[in-house]
């Protein structure tokens, strides 16, 4: 393993998953573990000298963060969204940001199916007059999921694979994206959330954190859906109009719903709370548990703490959501330089004039950029001036310029 100069520390928040941590360790990183999440002010104090942060939902990575921690090379999301991250403060700094996006869809998308399952056929209120002593059986507004509509507003890697879940067990799938996707199985892509709406049986909420989706259902778009429509959200808290979600339950518009996040909710379990769901018949309430199964955190932590490493370790940032995608090999035998720098002209030109000026070899070479920046990895050998380091630090436009050895 190729080690940088510096020893390395990660300050891990909200119970990331032990193997996280038990990753970094093996790699000679020091670990700060803490199980809640922080606030902002708390935050800027714990992270004066760390390299990483590694958060889950409830942190929230300010610019005001970024600038009190100085040293920080990387943010890891152990999660699906990233909303909670100022990724443009990241980018403006050189901090590279990686997320989970594929390593608990299963989670999710199980839990759907079985809240629509136990929605469809009450059970969930049938079980709690059962633990009352009340035996209550009917057959009365309880219904197969063979068969009936199912709409899902937003087909990315969650809807999709609900998608195929559902049909698989004779679900009719209609979907809404603003993206075009390709539909899997014989899904049916409607051309409006208002056609969904008006559509379907069933309504489930898979869509991404962006400040667009703020309020996307209220109370015109309960206004179209169905009566005795099934309505769940294990998406974003803030999504959802929940005012508007009481009153069609009370009138029974919504016959069952299932809400897996809120939009206030506590920064650790031993937190009182509420929400006007509360005590409402067919609701099933869960604690933004989508993706709190074993198996998604354990591979949550083995994805995103990898790909931190092979970061910091070897330069690479494929799946970083801000920094240019570059997959590259280890470092042999050759120092590696790493200069990232703002998206302009004639960079890689100034950098390798000045290894000319100074007779340095280039062992290999690799460039990427994005819209706003450009990333150039140049493997040299091992001999050269500190003038050299000095030059390419002060050229122009350069965000953040490290060594690898």
């Amino acid at each position: 393993m190729i080690m940088p100069e510096q020893k390395i520390k990660v300050l891990l928040l909200e119970n990331i998953h032990p193997d996280a941590a038990k990753q970094f360790r093996e790699n000679g990183v020091d670990i700060v573990n803490i199980d809640r999440s922080l606030k902002e002010d708390e935050l800027c104090e714990k992270v004066k000298d760390v390299h990483v942060i590694g958060i889950r939902s409830k942190t929230q990575v300010t610019e005001k963060v970024l600038d009190a921690g100085k040293n920080l090379l990387a943010v890891g999301a152990y999660c699906i969204g990233t909303n909670q991250i100022d990724i443009s403060a990241c980018s403006r700094r050189g901090v590279a940001v990686f997320n989970a996006p594929y390593s608990n869809t299963r989670s999710v998308v199980e839990l759907a199916l079985g809240e629509i399952i136990m929605l469809i056929r009450g059970v969930f209120d049938k079980s709690t007059k059962l633990h009352q002593g009340v035996w209550q059986k009917s057959a009365a507004g309880n219904y197969e999921i063979r068969g009936k509509r199912l709409g899902i507003i937003g087909y990315g890697n969650i809807g999709a694979q609900l998608s195929v879940m559902a049909e698989a067990v004779g679900m009719k799938v209609y979907y809404y994206d603003l993206e075009e996707k390709l539909s899997l199985g014989n899904a049916r892509k409607c051309d409006t959330m208002e056609e969904l709406l008006a559509k379907c049986d069933i309504i489930t909420l898979h869509v991404d954190g962006r400040p667009e989706n703020r309020g996307l259902i209220g109370e015109n778009e309960f206004n179209l859906m169905k009566r005795g429509v099934i309505f769940l959200n294990l998406s974003r808290g803030f999504v959802v109009d929940l005012q508007s979600l009481v009153q069609n339950i009370h009138n029974g518009k919504i016959i069952g719903a299932a809400v897996d996040v809120f939009p206030e909710e506590p920064n650790q379990n031993n937190e009182r709370f509420q929400t006007e769901l509360q005590q409402l018949p067919n609701v099933i309430l869960t604690p933004h548990i989508g993706g709190s199964t074993e198996e998604a955190q354990r591979n949550i932590a083995d994805f995103v703490t990898g790909k931190i490493i092979d970061f910091i370790y070897n330069g690479g940032t494929s799946l970083s959501i801000n920094l240019p995608n570059l997959q590259l090999p280890e470092i042999r035998d050759a120092h590696r330089l790493i200069h990232l720098h703002e998206n302009v002209p004639g960079i890689m030109a100034k950098i390798n004039n000045i290894l000319a000026r100074h007779s340095i070899n280039i062992v290999g070479q690799y460039l990427k950029t994005n819209e706003y920046i450009g990333y150039v990895i140049t493997d040299i050998a091992k001999e050269y001036e500190r003038d050299v380091i000095a030059e390419i630090k002060n050229i122009p436009g350069t965000i953040r310029f490290r060594i690898l050895y």
